[in-house]
This record gives structure tokens, C-alpha cells and sequence, in this order.
């Protein structure tokens, strides 16, 4: 590289590191707003970051994209939680069934577990997540991603240990079993069902048995 096209990157990798810090701060203040109150405009988040109305629209084309990209940083940190729990078990159905447990609870209001600064997508966002799925499908295809990959893998993972009814596909199950969750968690809090340990264990029952091998006779 010469000088010139080294001189050129470090002016680009400065301007890249204040625009993601000042990116970071409009997240940080919609989050905040988040925890305190169910709605909030573009001029609040604004105000709790302390900068400006135009820097917000510099990076953000209103508050649909700042909610989308809340929600893809959420699902990002759902999914590295979720695989480091999940690594903790050694038989493959077990760590399924700790998938299907784990995010099931943090899909939950009031769920514990999680870390302060990078919480679950849900419920914190429920309401966006469902509007993403039946009026943006493309936007959701792409921020469920880390998710999907998270529940193939550990599908694929089943089938290998044969401990999945033959001739499943683990990639488009995936999709299949994480939906079957979310809308579980939704349709349980709107009915006011509050016990998470029998919702879960319920749902995990209800799963297994529709794509676990039958057992040897």
C-alpha cells in the first residue's frame, strides 16, 4: 500500500470509528427510553444522546430503522448468550431442549439472565418484532439470521445423533421451532399464564414429540 493509500485508509478508519461511537450513542439512548417508557420519538432519543436532529438523520432514516437496528443488535447478543448455555450440555437432544427452555424464559417479560447493556430481543421489542414478521418479512429474514443459524446448527447437531424423526431438514426446522416459541411466549402473556417453568417444559413436550425419533421398542 503507499503512502497515499495508507494516509487515505487512516482518515477513513478515524471517520469510521466517530461515526460508530456516535451510532453507539443513539442505540444507547433508545434503549434507555426503552426501559423507562413504551413509546418514544426520534427528538427524545435525540435529546439523551446529546447530539443533533441532523447527525441522527445521517445515520438513520427514521425511528423504524434506529427499532431495526436495536433489534438486529439484540438478536446478535440473544444468540451468543443462547450458544454459550447451549455448549454446556453434551448429548445433542439435551442441548436442543436447553435452547427451546433458554429462549423461551428470555422471550418472557420480566426474564432474568440477561446483561444490562445487550438484552434480549424480546419483550422488550415483541411489538416490533411482530410487526417485522407480518409486515416486513424481508427485513425479519435478515434479523433473525443469528438466531436461525443458532437453531439449525443445533438441529443438525439432533438429526447427526439420530435423535430427530428421519428425514427432517434441520435449516428449514430451524425457522419452524423458533416461531413456535415466540408465539407460544405472545399468546401465554396475552392469556396471563405466568408460569414460565410449565409453559416451557409444556412447549419442549410438545416440540419433541412432534420431531424427536420414537424410541426403540
Amino acid at each position: 500500500m503507499s503512502w497515499r493509500q495508507q494516509a487515505v485508509a487512516r482518515s477513513l478508519d478515524s471517520a469510521r470509528a466517530r461515526a460508530e461511537s456516535r451510532v453507539q450513542r443513539f442505540l444507547d439512548a433508545a434503549m434507555e427510553l426503552m426501559r423507562e417508557k413504551p413509546e418514544f420519538t426520534v427528538q427524545d432519543v435525540v435529546e439523551r444522546s446529546g447530539q443533533s436532529l441532523r447527525s441522527f438523520y445521517l445515520y438513520f432514516g427514521g425511528k423504524h430503522e434506529l427499532l431495526l437496528a436495536l433489534f438486529e443488535e439484540s438478536v446478535h447478543s440473544t444468540a451468543d448468550l443462547l450458544r454459550a448455555k447451549v455448549a454446556e450440555e453434551v448429548d445433542a437432544l439435551e442441548r436442543l431442549h436447553r435452547l427451546v427452555v433458554e429462549y423461551h424464559a428470555l422471550c418472557r417479560p420480566g426474564s432474568k439472565g440477561r446483561s444490562a447493556k445487550k438484552p434480549a430481543p424480546a419483550p422488550l421489542m415483541v411489538e416490533f418484532a411482530q410487526q417485522l414478521l407480518t409486515a416486513h418479512p424481508a427485513e425479519a429474514a435478515r434479523a433473525f439470521v443469528p438466531l436461525v443459524e443458532l437453531f439449525a446448527e443445533v438441529l443438525d447437531q439432533a438429526a447427526t445423533a439420530d435423535v430427530l424423526r428421519p428425514g427432517l431438514r434441520p435449516n428449514a426446522l430451524s425457522g419452524i421451532v423458533l416461531e413456535t416459541i415466540m408465539f407460544n411466549v405472545f399468546a401465554s402473556v396475552i392469556s396471563g399464564e405466568t408460569r414460565e417453568g410449565d409453559a416451557a417444559e409444556q412447549l419442549w413436550d410438545f416440540i419433541v414429540h412432534g420431531i424427536g425419533a420414537s424410541p426403540a421398542p
